[in-house]
């Protein structure tokens, strides 16, 4: 029997399974990292604790499974996309907190630079993606502005700018790799999206050398390097899949042909749509990414909405409000009303995503009567991330002038079975959960265990996707277009309200 590991370092939590070369999992370790916010609207993280979980749950998940470092043929990494890391190349050591996905910081370089030197379109046209603070180069100039010690180490070409990717291959390979995978590369906003190189003019405006910068490597097809035998392995082992969290739930999925689309529900949610070998362009809000590379095959690009807070508001609701004890309880009480008594919660906490693209929207909750209760309150929770999907599928469905006529979902939050009845209800589409939804991190495992053979081909690991569960619509489209338009109320609600530097 053969085995892959997949590390998947996540914006809550790392964790690490162990998968046979017949898709069941081994074995998984899990632990959540601190949640740090210096400021409204800054998020960050600290490399060096994620380091040492992952270190944890690698051995963790070994020890369970019973197996040693070198039984394993390889390892894929999977992560939270966007999220930046300045570190010392020879040491590893960084210079700053990870500055994370959902961070805001980099509005001003965008709206007062950027955007005063490029259009939009010309941004689009360069990378697929639009103006926000959202992608990593206005992280990356940030740090460069604002950390004495990531400029002098730039000065003396010691620095080394990564998304997690970067940075979790170069600890397991000991500081051999400096490689991110293109679609990592592609969240950049520094690299040209039809070349899959790091775009000269680009790197001009926003002051960012390349020598900086990781070397671009496929997704699947290349071994980067091989594990550091005095590290949480304890073996030499192949380093040879990379996929950002997104695409990796794409390819775990097996959405291998053009038109077929997936939903992660995780912290935050995102849908991607494959839009095949050629790129395209929205005009509906949505940006183009690269879906994946495998070494020797063309590249696959998608179209993808992102939502900021999914997860993450039920978590909100758990921690700061105290309302409740865990996800179980709030579903519980969700279920335990018929609808959402009127009430809708548009989560901007860090601004709004696709396909608004509104860094000044905040969070509210509208429609409070005093019939509202808790339970309605908790429905409304779950519901604000089916209409945030709804938009985006509305999006897609827009800009491919294709219906998505069903929609294969994963991660944590499909857990909820009240969320995945009115996702299906509020899209009036079947929403499918596969026999496996940790997809993210099986992606991870498809694209090493591709490269080193575990798996011959796409239509091998075709084969191996299994439907779960099926949700179908049960909502009159009077009902839905009703809820859907007090939706679209609420989010009118949120426009505005960052009127200057202060909240």
């Amino acid at each position: 029997m053969k085995y892959i590991g997949a590390l998947d370092q996540g914006t809550t939590s790392t964790r690490f399974i162990i998968f046979d070369e017949r898709n069941n999992i081994i074995s998984t370790a899990q632990m959540e990292h601190r949640q740090i916010y210096p400021r409204p609207g800054w998020v960050e993280h600290n490399p060096e604790e994620i380091w040492n979980n992952t270190c944890l749950v690698i051995e963790s998940a070994l020890e369970k499974a019973g197996l040693r470092g070198d039984e394993l043929s390889g390892v894929g990494i999977t992560n939270q996309r966007e999220t930046v890391i300045a570190f010392d190349k020879t040491t590893g050591k960084p210079y700053h907190n990870a500055i994370v996905w959902q961070d805001l910081r980099g509005a001003d370089f965008i709206d007062n630079k950027l955007r005063k030197s490029v259009s939009e379109d010309w941004i689009r046209k360069k990378t697929g993606l639009l103006f926000s603070p959202y992608f990593s180069g206005s992280k990356i100039r940030w740090l460069l502005d604002n950390v004495p010690a990531v400029k002098r180490a730039e000065e003396k070409g010691s620095l080394l700018f990564g998304t997690i990717d970067t940075y979790m291959t170069y600890k397991l390979t000991g500081g051999k790799a400096m490689v991110t995978d293109v679609t990592n590369a592609s969240r950049y906003m520094l690299m040209n999206i039809e070349e899959e190189k790091w775009d000269k003019e680009l790197l001009e405006i926003f002051g960012v050398k390349e020598s900086s910068l990781p070397e671009i490597v496929s997704s699947s097809g290349v071994i980067y390097g091989y594990t550091d035998p005095d590290g949480p392995f304890g073996a030499s082992i192949p380093v040879c899949g990379i996929l950002g969290d997104q695409q990796a739930a794409l390819f775990g999925q097996a959405c291998f042909d053009k038109g077929n689309s997936k939903c992660t529900y995780g912290t935050g949610c995102f849908m991607l749509l494959n839009i095949g070998e050629d790129v395209c362009y929205s005009s509906h809000g949505l940006i183009t990414t690269i879906g994946y590379r495998i070494q020797g095959e063309k590249t696959v690009y998608a179209l993808e909405g992102s939502v900021a807070v999914a997860g993450s508001l039920v978590q909100w609701v758990r921690d700061n409000l105290k309302m409740v004890t865990s996800a179980k309880e709030l579903d519980e009480l969700a279920m335990s009303v018929q609808d959402c008594g009127g009430v809708y919660i548009v989560p901007a906490f860090a601004g709004l995503f696709a396909p608004y693209w509104r860094s000044d929207a905040r969070g509210v909750i509208a429609g409070l009567t005093g019939y509202a209760s808790r339970e309605h309150i908790c429905r409304a929770v779950l519901e604000a991330t089916a209409f945030q999907a709804y938009d985006i599928a509305s999006a897609m469905e827009s800009d491919s002038s294709v219906e998505i006529e069903s929609l294969k979902v994963d991660g944590g939050m499909t857990n909820s079975w009240p969320l995945m009845a009115f996702q299906s209800d509020i899209l009036s589409k079947p929403v499918i959960r596969p026999v496996i939804v940790e997809t993210t991190a099986l992606g991870a495992a498809y694209a090493a265990g591709l490269t080193v053979g575990v798996w011959k081909d796409k239509e091998e690991l075709r084969s191996y996707w299994k439907e779960q569960t099926r949700w179908t619509p049960t909502m009159d489209d009077k009902e839905r277009q009703k809820k859907v338009g007090f939706w679209k109320k609420a989010v009118s609600r949120t426009l505005d309200w960052v009127v200057a530097e202060g909240e």
